[in-house]
């Protein structure tokens, strides 16, 4: 195992270690503490790629969490993975739940215009180009978004934005 590999090995074990033990000593009710048990095993599934097994432990979280912002970033990686699955009109669904739950996750735009764009230049390909616009337009509107949630934050983001002449001058307000 390369020496970088066992690194961050180490880190996600002691990291986890650190967050359990915060969380036992925490005044935090039996049903949250459940909650993020679900959400801790979830992600350590996702970041293994046992997808499948990461979905069933944030769904189970989703049914006990109470906070919008956890729920946000539950939703958030669910949506990950359906996005990596090529699940987009779900991931789609999922991004948007997550941003009732927590609006300030300018990531959630980011991807849901990435799915967007992709369609444009599909469309684009094909030669449609009204379709290609159509789709286009609604990445640069999530975009926008995105933007001045995390100025500065996607530069590539805010280079296809002016090159495509889809901003416009109050993008950063």
């Amino acid at each position: 195992m390369p020496s970088n590999q066992n690194r961050d090995n180490f880190i996600d074990k002691a990291f986890t270690v650190i967050a359990e033990s915060i969380v036992k000593v925490l005044p935090i009710a039996e049903k949250e503490k459940k909650a993020y048990i679900y959400y801790r095993d979830g992600l350590a599934a996702q970041n293994n790629g046992d997808y499948s097994e990461a979905l069933e432990n944030y769904k189970e979280s989703l049914i006990l969490e109470e906070s919008p912002i956890d729920r946000g970033e539950t939703l958030k990686n669910m949506a990950i993975i359906y996005m990596s699955n090529g699940d987009e009109d779900l991931a789609i669904e999922t991004y948007k739940k997550a941003l009732i739950e927590n609006p300030k996750q300018p990531s959630c735009l980011k991807n849901i215009g990435l799915i967007y764009e992709k369609r444009g230049r599909y469309a684009e390909q094909s030669g449609d180009y009204d379709q290609r616009d159509i789709w286009f337009d609604k990445a640069a509107e999530v975009w926008i978004k995105a933007v001045r949630l995390y100025p500065g934050g996607y530069l590539d983001i805010e280079n296809w934005l002016k090159t495509t002449g889809r901003s416009n001058i109050d993008v950063y307000l």
